[in-house]
């Protein structure tokens, strides 16, 4: 089974952030500019939590909070299940599926290294369904 490491090979290691103390209007911006779900949370270098698209709709928006003047930390998601770079992609479903999440931050020795999302797991799942397809179908079918 891949893991991680593989997947962020792929992908690129790339993780937008942003600070605690910003406002939830940035964050959306941030998450609409970037076309992204979530946002980590960072109080200096450390994880504080994260902030997803559910966050701000259900905390913020059916709250009828101002995001403007909403910081961050007041409605973020501060229990964060992790991940690490060799974690197994279908370890990784799992969490996913216990803890109600589509994102998982990578932390490798204590520093953020990477996310990774139930879209990346399912369109690196369908890219290998795809090869196997395509080979089976040659092997069926024989040299054209």
């Amino acid at each position: 089974m891949p893991s991680v490491r593989e997947l962020l090979a792929e992908k690129g290691g790339e993780v937008v952030t942003i600070d605690r103390e910003a406002s939830v209007l940035e964050a959306a911006a941030r998450m609409s500019e970037r076309r992204i779900g979530a946002l980590i949370v960072m109080e200096g270098e450390g994880i504080a939590g994260i902030i997803s698209e559910r966050d701000v709709m259900n905390r913020v928006v059916a709250a009828r909070r101002d995001p403007a003047a909403t910081r961050v930390h007041e409605v973020m998601t501060a229990r964060v299940a992790c991940c690490a770079l060799d974690t197994k992609l279908d370890e990784c479903r799992t969490a996913m599926t216990q803890h109600k999440v589509r994102h998982l931050p990578v932390v490798e020795g204590g520093r953020l290294v990477g996310i990774v999302s139930s879209g990346d797991i399912l369109a690196r799942e369908l890219r290998v369904q795809e090869e196997t397809i395509r080979y089976l179908h040659g092997y069926v079918t024989g040299p054209n």
